[in-house]
C-alpha cells in the first residue's frame, strides 16, 4: 500500500518525466554512481588479486621419489625385435 509522501513524490517524477525527449535515454546520476561502485569494487577486487598472487610462488620442485617414474613413464615403450 502506498503512504501519501511516496504518492506526492511519484507525481513529481511523472511530471519531470513529461518535460524530457521521450526518445532521449540517459543514465542520470544513479546511472553514475552504480557505475562508480562497480569500478571500484572491480578496482579493489584487483589490488586483493594482486596481493594475493604475489604470495604464490611459481617454481615447481620435483620431489625425489617421483622424479625416477616420471621420466619412466614419459619415454617410449621399447620395441620386441623379431628374427
Amino acid at each position: 500500500m502506498m503512504s501519501a509522501t511516496s504518492t506526492l513524490a511519484l507525481t513529481h517524477f511523472v511530471t519531470l518525466a513529461d518535460s524530457f525527449d521521450k526518445d532521449k535515454v540517459t543514465p542520470g546520476v544513479l546511472g553514475f554512481i552504480v557505475f562508480a561502485v562497480i569500478g571500484g569494487a572491480v578496482w579493489l577486487l584487483m589490488k586483493s588479486m594482486n596481493k594475493q598472487m604475489k604470495k604464490v610462488d611459481f617454481e615447481e620442485q620435483p620431489e625425489e621419489g617421483d622424479a625416477g617414474t616420471a621420466t619412466a613413464a614419459s619415454a617410449p615403450a621399447p620395441t620386441p625385435k623379431t628374427s
